[in-house]
């Protein structure tokens, strides 16, 4: 097929490298405009957009679509099957949609119909969900409600990571398309329209859904924790600083919320929630690099019984 890919992160560029190997045609390649990137603020072009460039093709970095009428035109001009998406990072709007042949399809980081929105992988974590997936989606105006054409499910185990899921879920996503296109081309792969039963939405991430509030559920902050690095991160207010909370677990016991209870073996702080209690094992203090949790204990001189609440 002759296609377009609209992606951006290395989630996406795992189903381009995916769709380059199964030998379809890729017209152009859409993605997010560079960004700047470290100490240097560099513009550094998107995981999709390198991959591209290492394959010879044409990328655009288009900063808006809805408005310029050039962008649709020069889309339609490419005469395509079909366009795939998957976390491109613009709404497209109807005559992008409209152009190719067979539509746009989305690889879409959910189960739909749910969570659909920008950020299914995290919200799965968060809301506790025993598992999510891929779903290879048509694209219509709405927010992720065209018909679904596969489906993949991913467990989320008591320790999954968003990074560990993004990696699972890109991998399956790239199987999936690719399978997709060739079910297509055969004529065996037929719409199904989303339930309107299930609907969740999987809202855009904040800074301050990262906020470790210690009055909150240990189960709720281990939620965010594993969901919520590297970003937006998570992190807690402490003498001034803020302090990012990389990795933590759930232990046993209670206590006066934000309180250090004991120290582990290891010296590692265990502090208790409302309820339940975090064992803290690796922290980042400002302008500073990740450190495990009884370092920065022993730099700051505290103890069990001592609070990080400021």
């Amino acid at each position: 097929m002759r296609l377009a890919f609209m992606g951006t992160p290395p989630f996406a560029a795992e189903a381009l490298k995916a769709l380059i190997a199964a030998g379809h045609e890729i017209a152009a390649v859409y993605s997010q405009p560079p960004r700047p990137a470290g100490r240097g603020h560099k513009l550094v072009p998107s995981a999709v957009h390198q991959l591209a460039e290492t394959h010879g093709i044409p990328v655009r970095t288009p900063p808006r679509l809805r408005t310029v009428v050039e962008e649709h035109q020069a889309f339609a001009a490419l005469k395509l099957d079909l366009a795939v998406v998957a976390a491109y990072g613009l709404i497209l709007p109807q005559p992008i949609l409209d152009a190719p042949k067979l539509g746009c399809l989305n690889i879409h980081g959910s189960l739909l119909p749910r969570w659909r929105g920008a950020a299914p992988v995290q919200r799965a974590i968060l809301a506790g969900d025993a598992e999510t997936g891929i779903t290879i989606m048509r694209m219509d105006a709405g927010l992720d409600t065209g018909p679904m054409l596969l489906k993949g499910a991913v467990p989320i185990g008591r320790w999954t990571t968003s990074v560990e899921l993004f990696d699972q879920l890109a991998n399956l996503g790239a199987e999936l398309i690719v399978e997709a296109l060739a079910r297509l081309e055969n004529g065996d792969l037929p719409d199904i329209p989303q339930p309107e039963e299930g609907v969740t939405y999987a809202a855009k991430l904040d800074r301050s859904d990262g906020v470790i509030d210690w009055t909150l559920p240990a189960i709720d902050l281990d939620r965010r924790i594993r969901a919520l690095n590297p970003w937006p991160g998570t992190g807690f207010e402490f003498r001034g600083e803020r302090i990012k909370l990389l990795e933590a677990s759930i232990a046993a016991g209670e206590g006066k919320p934000g309180t250090i209870l004991w120290l582990s073996e290891d010296g590692s702080p265990v502090v208790a929630c409302n309820p339940g209690v975090l064992k803290l094992a690796t922290v980042q203090r400002p302008n500073r690099g990740p450190q495990d949790a009884a370092s920065f204990l022993r730099a700051l001189e505290l103890g069990a019984g001592a609070t990080l609440i400021s």
